[in-house]
Protein backbone atom coordinates (compact mmCIF):
# COMPACT_ATOMS: atom_id res chain seq x y z
CA UNK A 1 0.00 0.00 0.00
CA UNK A 2 1.75 3.37 -1.07
CA UNK A 3 2.33 5.38 1.56
CA UNK A 4 0.71 8.80 2.05
CA UNK A 5 3.02 12.17 1.44
CA UNK A 6 3.52 13.87 4.77
CA UNK A 7 0.50 16.77 4.81
CA UNK A 8 2.59 19.89 3.67
CA UNK A 9 3.58 18.23 0.73
CA UNK A 10 -0.61 17.41 0.02
CA UNK A 11 -3.27 19.15 -2.11
CA UNK A 12 -6.22 19.91 0.21
CA UNK A 13 -9.71 21.23 -1.24
CA UNK A 14 -11.96 22.90 1.04
CA UNK A 15 -15.55 23.48 0.14
CA UNK A 16 -17.45 26.97 2.06
CA UNK A 17 -13.53 28.10 3.01
CA UNK A 18 -14.57 31.92 2.29
CA UNK A 19 -15.46 32.55 6.17
CA UNK A 20 -16.30 30.73 8.95
CA UNK A 21 -14.64 26.59 9.96
CA UNK A 22 -13.59 26.54 6.14
CA UNK A 23 -11.71 29.71 6.21
CA UNK A 24 -10.22 29.42 9.57
CA UNK A 25 -9.32 25.39 8.60
CA UNK A 26 -7.39 27.48 5.40
CA UNK A 27 -5.17 29.40 7.63
CA UNK A 28 -4.48 27.06 10.18
CA UNK A 29 -2.72 24.61 7.48
CA UNK A 30 -0.67 27.54 5.86
CA UNK A 31 0.46 28.08 9.08
CA UNK A 32 0.82 25.12 10.36
CA UNK A 33 2.20 22.77 7.10
CA UNK A 34 4.87 25.34 4.72
CA UNK A 35 4.35 24.52 1.61
CA UNK A 36 0.67 22.84 1.41
CA UNK A 37 -1.01 23.53 -1.39
CA UNK A 38 -4.85 24.35 -1.20
CA UNK A 39 -7.85 24.63 -3.29
CA UNK A 40 -10.40 27.25 -1.93
CA UNK A 41 -13.86 26.88 -2.98
CA UNK A 42 -17.11 29.13 -2.13
CA UNK A 43 -19.12 31.11 -3.80
CA UNK A 44 -17.94 34.70 -2.96
CA UNK A 45 -14.70 35.59 -5.04
CA UNK A 46 -13.66 38.28 -3.21
CA UNK A 47 -13.79 36.65 0.21
CA UNK A 48 -11.77 33.29 -0.74
CA UNK A 49 -9.08 35.61 -2.45
CA UNK A 50 -8.84 37.40 0.63
CA UNK A 51 -8.46 34.03 2.58
CA UNK A 52 -6.38 33.09 -0.14
CA UNK A 53 -4.03 35.79 0.11
CA UNK A 54 -3.63 34.67 3.79
CA UNK A 55 -2.08 31.61 3.28
CA UNK A 56 0.22 33.12 0.37
CA UNK A 57 2.02 34.96 3.16
CA UNK A 58 3.12 32.56 4.84
CA UNK A 59 4.16 30.29 2.09
CA UNK A 60 0.73 27.80 0.93
CA UNK A 61 0.29 27.45 -2.71
CA UNK A 62 -3.74 28.59 -3.45
CA UNK A 63 -5.94 27.81 -6.31
CA UNK A 64 -9.50 29.57 -5.58
CA UNK A 65 -12.48 28.30 -7.60
CA UNK A 66 -15.65 30.48 -7.15
CA UNK A 67 -18.35 27.72 -6.73
CA UNK A 68 -21.92 28.06 -6.20
CA UNK A 69 -22.71 24.30 -4.31
CA UNK A 70 -26.35 24.41 -5.32
CA UNK A 71 -25.44 24.35 -9.08
CA UNK A 72 -24.58 20.63 -10.71
CA UNK A 73 -22.61 21.86 -13.51
CA UNK A 74 -20.07 23.82 -11.08
CA UNK A 75 -19.86 21.12 -8.38
CA UNK A 76 -18.83 18.60 -11.42
CA UNK A 77 -15.99 20.95 -12.60
CA UNK A 78 -14.24 21.64 -9.40
CA UNK A 79 -12.45 18.76 -9.05
CA UNK A 80 -10.91 18.75 -12.36
CA UNK A 81 -10.33 22.40 -12.03
CA UNK A 82 -8.16 21.15 -8.56
CA UNK A 83 -6.16 18.18 -10.53
CA UNK A 84 -6.04 20.37 -13.52
CA UNK A 85 -3.82 22.87 -11.63
CA UNK A 86 -2.28 21.15 -8.92
CA UNK A 87 -1.55 17.24 -10.37
CA UNK A 88 -3.71 15.99 -7.89
CA UNK A 89 -5.91 16.09 -4.86
CA UNK A 90 -4.78 14.09 -1.40
CA UNK A 91 -7.88 15.25 0.40
CA UNK A 92 -11.34 16.47 0.06
CA UNK A 93 -13.02 18.32 3.38
CA UNK A 94 -16.51 18.95 2.58
CA UNK A 95 -17.61 21.69 4.62
CA UNK A 96 -20.00 23.80 3.04
CA UNK A 97 -23.32 24.55 4.19
CA UNK A 98 -26.08 26.05 5.80
CA UNK A 99 -29.16 25.62 7.65
CA UNK A 100 -32.74 26.39 5.93
CA UNK A 101 -34.30 26.29 9.08
CA UNK A 102 -38.57 26.64 9.98
CA UNK A 103 -41.19 24.58 10.65
CA UNK A 104 -41.11 21.75 7.85
CA UNK A 105 -44.64 22.45 6.77
CA UNK A 106 -43.71 26.06 5.02
CA UNK A 107 -40.22 24.86 3.75
CA UNK A 108 -41.09 25.37 0.07
CA UNK A 109 -39.60 22.24 -2.41
CA UNK A 110 -37.11 24.67 -4.01
CA UNK A 111 -35.98 25.50 -0.71
CA UNK A 112 -35.72 21.81 0.00
CA UNK A 113 -33.98 21.18 -3.13
CA UNK A 114 -31.28 23.71 -2.39
CA UNK A 115 -30.72 22.70 1.16
CA UNK A 116 -30.00 19.41 -0.22
CA UNK A 117 -28.08 20.11 -2.91
CA UNK A 118 -24.98 22.05 -0.92
CA UNK A 119 -25.44 20.08 2.09
CA UNK A 120 -25.97 16.56 0.76
CA UNK A 121 -25.46 16.52 -3.11
CA UNK A 122 -22.19 18.69 -3.42
CA UNK A 123 -20.10 16.08 -1.17
CA UNK A 124 -21.63 13.07 -2.55
CA UNK A 125 -20.39 14.01 -6.16
CA UNK A 126 -17.18 15.85 -5.36
CA UNK A 127 -16.24 12.78 -3.52
CA UNK A 128 -17.52 10.25 -6.21
CA UNK A 129 -15.39 12.36 -8.67
CA UNK A 130 -12.14 12.36 -6.64
CA UNK A 131 -12.65 8.89 -5.14
CA UNK A 132 -10.97 7.31 -8.80
CA UNK A 133 -7.92 10.01 -8.01
CA UNK A 134 -7.51 8.99 -4.41
CA UNK A 135 -7.51 5.31 -5.13
CA UNK A 136 -4.85 5.64 -7.96
CA UNK A 137 -2.75 7.41 -5.64
CA UNK A 138 -2.72 4.95 -3.25
CA UNK A 139 -5.05 6.62 -0.89
CA UNK A 140 -6.26 9.40 1.05
CA UNK A 141 -8.87 11.53 2.76
CA UNK A 142 -12.09 12.76 3.10
CA UNK A 143 -13.76 15.02 6.10
CA UNK A 144 -17.12 15.71 5.49
CA UNK A 145 -18.13 18.24 8.13
CA UNK A 146 -21.69 17.47 9.81
CA UNK A 147 -23.35 18.86 12.72
CA UNK A 148 -24.89 17.53 16.60
CA UNK A 149 -27.80 18.32 13.90
CA UNK A 150 -26.51 15.14 11.86
CA UNK A 151 -27.29 12.88 15.18
CA UNK A 152 -30.08 14.49 16.54
CA UNK A 153 -33.11 16.11 15.04
CA UNK A 154 -35.21 19.63 16.84
CA UNK A 155 -38.36 20.75 15.38
CA UNK A 156 -38.22 23.80 13.47
CA UNK A 157 -35.03 23.07 12.07
CA UNK A 158 -36.31 22.86 8.52
CA UNK A 159 -34.46 20.95 6.20
CA UNK A 160 -31.06 21.22 7.94
CA UNK A 161 -31.38 17.98 10.39
CA UNK A 162 -32.79 16.18 7.25
CA UNK A 163 -29.46 16.70 5.12
CA UNK A 164 -27.21 15.96 7.66
CA UNK A 165 -28.41 13.28 8.67
CA UNK A 166 -28.13 12.19 5.26
CA UNK A 167 -24.51 13.24 5.38
CA UNK A 168 -23.41 11.07 8.31
CA UNK A 169 -25.21 8.02 6.15
CA UNK A 170 -23.45 8.95 3.14
CA UNK A 171 -20.11 8.82 5.00
CA UNK A 172 -20.71 5.62 7.14
CA UNK A 173 -21.14 4.01 3.62
CA UNK A 174 -18.22 5.73 2.16
CA UNK A 175 -15.66 4.71 5.03
CA UNK A 176 -16.93 1.21 4.50
CA UNK A 177 -16.81 0.71 1.21
CA UNK A 178 -13.22 3.04 0.39
CA UNK A 179 -11.34 1.34 3.26
CA UNK A 180 -9.78 -1.28 1.07
CA UNK A 181 -8.11 1.54 -1.00
CA UNK A 182 -6.95 3.68 1.98
CA UNK A 183 -9.58 5.95 1.68
CA UNK A 184 -10.30 7.17 5.02
CA UNK A 185 -13.34 9.16 5.51
CA UNK A 186 -14.42 10.73 8.97
CA UNK A 187 -17.45 12.96 10.07
CA UNK A 188 -16.95 16.25 12.31
CA UNK A 189 -20.05 17.11 14.50
CA UNK A 190 -19.70 20.91 15.37
CA UNK A 191 -22.19 21.99 17.88
CA UNK A 192 -22.83 25.87 18.17
CA UNK A 193 -19.86 27.87 16.60
CA UNK A 194 -19.22 31.90 16.14
CA UNK A 195 -19.69 32.19 12.80
CA UNK A 196 -22.77 34.23 11.00
CA UNK A 197 -24.73 30.32 10.69
CA UNK A 198 -27.63 31.40 12.90
CA UNK A 199 -28.29 34.73 11.50
CA UNK A 200 -28.20 33.72 8.45
CA UNK A 201 -30.46 30.85 9.26
CA UNK A 202 -32.72 33.18 11.00
CA UNK A 203 -33.53 35.97 7.94
CA UNK A 204 -33.80 32.76 5.80
CA UNK A 205 -36.83 31.94 8.18
CA UNK A 206 -39.22 34.22 6.64
CA UNK A 207 -38.69 34.17 3.24
CA UNK A 208 -41.29 32.68 1.15
CA UNK A 209 -43.00 31.88 4.06
CA UNK A 210 -47.08 32.28 3.61
CA UNK A 211 -48.57 34.98 6.33
CA UNK A 212 -50.47 32.17 7.71
CA UNK A 213 -47.71 30.35 8.57
CA UNK A 214 -45.81 33.17 10.26
CA UNK A 215 -48.32 33.71 12.59
CA UNK A 216 -48.83 30.20 13.08
CA UNK A 217 -45.52 29.18 13.81
CA UNK A 218 -44.96 33.12 15.19
CA UNK A 219 -43.34 32.27 18.55
CA UNK A 220 -40.89 29.09 16.69
CA UNK A 221 -40.03 31.65 14.12
CA UNK A 222 -38.85 34.42 16.78
CA UNK A 223 -37.12 31.58 18.99
CA UNK A 224 -35.01 30.67 16.11
CA UNK A 225 -33.19 33.74 15.83
CA UNK A 226 -32.60 34.26 19.56
CA UNK A 227 -30.73 30.33 19.59
CA UNK A 228 -27.36 32.69 18.79
CA UNK A 229 -27.57 34.29 22.38
CA UNK A 230 -28.79 31.49 24.07
CA UNK A 231 -25.73 28.92 22.96
CA UNK A 232 -23.34 32.35 23.16
CA UNK A 233 -21.81 30.77 26.07
CA UNK A 234 -21.15 26.89 24.79
CA UNK A 235 -20.26 28.34 20.92
CA UNK A 236 -16.57 26.97 19.47
CA UNK A 237 -14.45 29.33 17.10
CA UNK A 238 -14.10 28.39 14.15
CA UNK A 239 -10.38 28.14 14.82
CA UNK A 240 -10.98 25.47 17.63
CA UNK A 241 -13.19 23.45 15.23
CA UNK A 242 -9.97 23.20 12.67
CA UNK A 243 -8.34 22.14 15.17
CA UNK A 244 -10.63 19.61 15.34
CA UNK A 245 -10.18 18.75 11.73
CA UNK A 246 -6.74 18.96 11.96
CA UNK A 247 -6.77 16.21 13.91
CA UNK A 248 -8.47 14.03 11.79
CA UNK A 249 -6.36 14.64 9.15
CA UNK A 250 -3.17 13.84 11.24
CA UNK A 251 -4.39 10.79 12.94
CA UNK A 252 -2.55 7.53 11.39
CA UNK A 253 -5.99 5.67 12.35
CA UNK A 254 -8.61 8.68 12.65
CA UNK A 255 -12.13 7.94 14.61
CA UNK A 256 -15.12 7.82 12.54
CA UNK A 257 -16.54 10.38 14.25
CA UNK A 258 -14.88 13.82 15.84
CA UNK A 259 -17.66 15.74 18.27
CA UNK A 260 -16.42 19.34 18.47
CA UNK A 261 -18.64 20.17 20.89
CA UNK A 262 -18.83 21.41 24.39
CA UNK A 263 -20.59 18.91 26.60
CA UNK A 264 -21.42 17.19 22.84
CA UNK A 265 -20.71 13.34 23.85
CA UNK A 266 -23.19 13.87 26.92
CA UNK A 267 -25.76 15.16 25.14
CA UNK A 268 -25.40 12.66 22.15
CA UNK A 269 -25.82 10.11 25.16
CA UNK A 270 -28.46 11.35 27.24
CA UNK A 271 -30.66 12.26 24.08
CA UNK A 272 -29.81 8.91 21.65
CA UNK A 273 -29.54 6.69 24.85
CA UNK A 274 -30.54 7.08 28.18
CA UNK A 275 -33.50 9.59 28.29
CA UNK A 276 -37.19 8.14 26.63
CA UNK A 277 -38.06 9.94 23.76
CA UNK A 278 -40.89 12.01 25.31
CA UNK A 279 -38.65 13.70 27.57
CA UNK A 280 -36.39 14.40 24.71
CA UNK A 281 -39.26 15.43 21.97
CA UNK A 282 -39.74 17.79 25.30
CA UNK A 283 -36.97 19.38 25.59
CA UNK A 284 -36.69 20.26 22.07
CA UNK A 285 -40.29 21.52 22.01
CA UNK A 286 -39.66 23.94 24.58
CA UNK A 287 -35.83 24.97 23.53
CA UNK A 288 -37.48 25.70 20.06
CA UNK A 289 -40.47 27.08 21.52
CA UNK A 290 -42.63 24.84 19.44
CA UNK A 291 -44.48 23.89 23.18
CA UNK A 292 -45.62 28.25 22.79
CA UNK A 293 -47.04 27.08 19.44
CA UNK A 294 -49.07 24.15 21.29
CA UNK A 295 -50.47 26.43 23.67
CA UNK A 296 -51.99 29.19 21.16
CA UNK A 297 -53.06 26.78 19.02
CA UNK A 298 -54.57 24.72 21.91
CA UNK A 299 -55.94 28.17 22.82
CA UNK A 300 -57.35 29.29 19.77
CA UNK A 301 -59.11 25.86 19.19
CA UNK A 302 -61.02 25.95 22.44
CA UNK A 303 -62.08 29.87 21.44
CA UNK A 304 -63.54 28.60 18.25
CA UNK A 305 -65.46 25.84 19.70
Amino acid sequence: MTQSPPLAEQVILITGASTGIGAALARRLAQQFLGIRLVLAARNQEKLQAVATDCEKVGAQVLVVATDLAQLEQVKALPQKAIDHFGRVDVLVNNAGYGQMGPMELISPEDAQRQFAVNFHAPLILSQALIPTLREQGGGRIINVSSLGGRVAFPAGGMYSPSKFALEALSDVMRMELGAFNIKVSVIEPGPVTTDFFSVAGGKVDLNIPEAGRKLYRAAIEGIKDIEQQTALLAWSSERVADVIIRALTSRHPRPRYVAATGGKMMLFLMRKLLPTPLVDLFWKRFYKIDQVEKEWKSLAQRVR
